[in-house]
């Protein structure tokens, strides 16, 4: 199906209601293709609806609601056609982190916070996609979601320890005081709980190792309720989640005061951003499969419509669920209906089975949530970025700690502002290779081989990168260092096709360069300069100073008008003659070797 507005309507029209490029296109067989999708995507979503609502701290039937509501709206407002929106691991525990500074989780202030927060990360988001700021996930490095998800799964599993071996650990603890809350409590663990939370964890996993296509969770959660049953649950300590409620979301409304607003603002942002990059990401990856092209502005908008819709039906905050999304592909989703599909079928299950919820184990859900912990180390690609990249490492490793340390919010700052640090280090310094001509070659090409010999007076450099005021400091310094390795190359010509930008300050750094060259009494020449740098050197009026006689279209050109103005005398002694005009220039050898063949003779 193809990714543009459908005739009936126009491209402002497609842009309000994006789900006019794909409705005229629905029919028998792709209904028929989405409601087999949406109904296995339901059942996907029921286990883990409940366990990510535990995580972010609100009764069990919040995610369930946040895995109805959302999904509606970021389908019809979306970009993608097989994106599923709903509750999600990292969002969850950064929900968790945030609100549970403010209030007792599970209480009614908390899911109250828990909606306003929703409410003011939807907000952010909607702006981001109305600005049509859609790029902005792009300075996101891939090494911190990473770093991130790594950290969030190890506090993940870190949080259910007290259900897994029946344990009375304080909410909200650290990472720290958790685990030495656990060690001073390790006489006091319950067998009964650690047995019914290790058997739906084995069972979990062997599920999904041996029958990936069955729903694994909600079959090890079931075995964890016999097995708790079997061992008298209640009587042996083993707490259960509780029936829960039978009906549709219910309105609710976030609390919009002033105080709440400047409370949350900073973690909404942080989980607005995080929200988004999840999203865009999953919606990519699957698109490479699908071969559509993703609209991150309108992803933004959808997701951020999702949101504040769903603070005001029982949904706290949501994002792209990369299972729920690769499953919901695999099924053959056609149309975004898929999703619409999967929030009704799953209402309709919450209708069914809500009262069997009584029975199910806490114990059970802290084993499912610890094998969800585990899955979401992405150890394959932390062993690459390891392999590939120091710099990377660093970022990964900076975010993971922050997240395991910090305020988790912080965490995804400190990581971003890490990736961008690092880029900007990059970008400050352009590289910048030694080009010479290559005698193979007929037209003597321009090649990097520090084995073939340079020119005595004229040196031949390409700087590969922006001139801006952050990288004016190492390009000039290693202008400047050329000519103090060898100073009777007082000539210099940059190859200019790597320069995609200049500024003001890049500018001035080039006249300077080439005032103080003409001094000397060599120059400073550019060639292949593209159109962009020469505009702006001549609106600023550097070209002047600089000497259009020295910017030049080719090489050849270059090279041509330059070795005129050499030293003639050093080019009849030179022996290297590595340019064409050197066959122009009679080879005069020295006094003292004339005299000496000579007297041989």
């Amino acid at each position: 199906m193809p990714d543009f507005p459908a005739p009936q309507c126009t491209v402002w029209q497609a842009r309000l209601f994006p789900f006019l490029r794909w409705w005229p296109r629905v029919g028998r067989a792709t209904l028929k293709a989405d409601l087999l999708a949406g109904l296995t995507g339901a059942v996907v979503v029921l286990p883990q609806g409940v366990a990510f609502a535990m995580i972010a701290g609100l009764p069990p039937v919040y995610g369930l609601y946040t895995a109805m509501v959302p999904p509606i709206v970021a389908a019809l407002f979306g970009s993608s056609r097989h994106l599923i929106s709903g509750p999600t691991t990292a969002i969850s525990i950064v929900v968790f982190a945030t609100v549970a500074r403010f209030a007792e989780p599970g209480s009614e202030r908390f899911i109250q916070m828990a909606l306003t927060l929703t409410f003011l990360a939807g907000v952010y988001q909607l702006a981001l996609g109305a600005a049509r700021m859609g790029a902005l996930v792009n300075f996101v490095s891939h090494s911190v979601v990473v770093g991130f998800t790594a950290g969030a799964a190890i506090l993940i599993g870190t949080s259910q320890l007290k259900h897994f071996f029946g344990i009375q650990i304080p909410a909200g603890e650290s990472f720290l005081h958790t685990w030495q809350d656990l060690f001073l409590q390790i006489g006091e663990i319950n067998p009964y709980v650690t047995a019914v939370a290790a058997a739906t964890l084995a069972g979990g996993a062997l599920l999904m190792v041996f029958k990936p296509r069955w729903p694994g969770m909600l079959l090890a959660m079931i075995l964890g309720s016999v097995l708790a049953a079997l061992l008298g649950d209640t009587a042996r300590g083993i707490a259960l989640v509780g029936e829960l409620p039978g009906h549709l979301p219910p309105l609710s409304m976030p609390d919009l005061s002033l105080s709440s607003i400047k409370a949350l603002g900073s973690g909404a942002l942080a989980i607005a951003m995080l929200g988004l990059v999840e999203a865009v990401s999953i919606a990519r990856s699957v698109a490479l499969k699908s071969g559509q092209r993703i609209d991150g502005s309108q992803e933004f908008v959808g997701q951020g419509l999702a949101n504040i819709v769903g603070s005001f039906f029982s949904c706290y905050a949501s994002s792209g669920s990369f299972t729920r999304s690769g499953i919901n592909y695999a099924a053959g989703a056609v149309t975004p209906l898929a999703a619409i599909f999967a929030a009704g079928a799953l209402a309709l299950i919450v209708l069914i089975v809500a009262p069997l919820a009584a029975h199910l184990p806490i114990a059970a859900m802290a084993g499912i949530l610890l094998l969800v912990a585990w899955r979401l180390i992405d150890f394959h690609h932390i062993a690459t970025i390891v392999r590939a990249s120091r710099r990377e490492t660093a970022v990964l490793a900076t975010t993971f700690l922050a997240t395991l340390f910090v305020e988790l919010e912080f965490a995804i700052y400190v990581g971003v502002m890490l990736s961008l640090v690092m880029y900007l280090m990059r970008t400050a310094r352009p590289g910048i290779v030694t080009r010479v001509p290559d005698p193979a070659s007929p037209n003597r090409h321009l090649v990097t081989d520090p084995k073939l010999p340079e020119c005595p007076q004229l040196k031949i450099v390409r700087v590969d990168g922006s001139l801006f005021f952050g990288a004016v400091d190492h390009v000039q310094g290693v202008l400047q260092s050329l000519l103090a390795q060898h100073p009777e190359q007082r000539h210099l010509l940059i190859v200019g096709n790597g320069i995609n930008f200049i500024d003001v300050a890049g500018a001035e750094m080039l006249v300077q360069e080439a005032e103080r060259r003409r001094k000397l009494g060599g120059g400073l020449y550019l060639c292949k300069v593209k159109d962009e740098v020469c505009e702006i050197l001549k609106r600023g009026g550097f070209a002047e100073r600089f000497g259009r006689e020295n910017i030049f279209i080719t090489k050849a050109d270059a090279i041509e008008s330059v070795f005129k103005r050499l030293d003639r005398s050093v080019c009849e002694r030179c022996d290297k003659r590595i340019f064409l005009e050197c066959r122009r220039v009679a080879r005069n050898e020295a006094p003292d070797t004339a005299q000496g063949k000579n007297a041989a003779a």
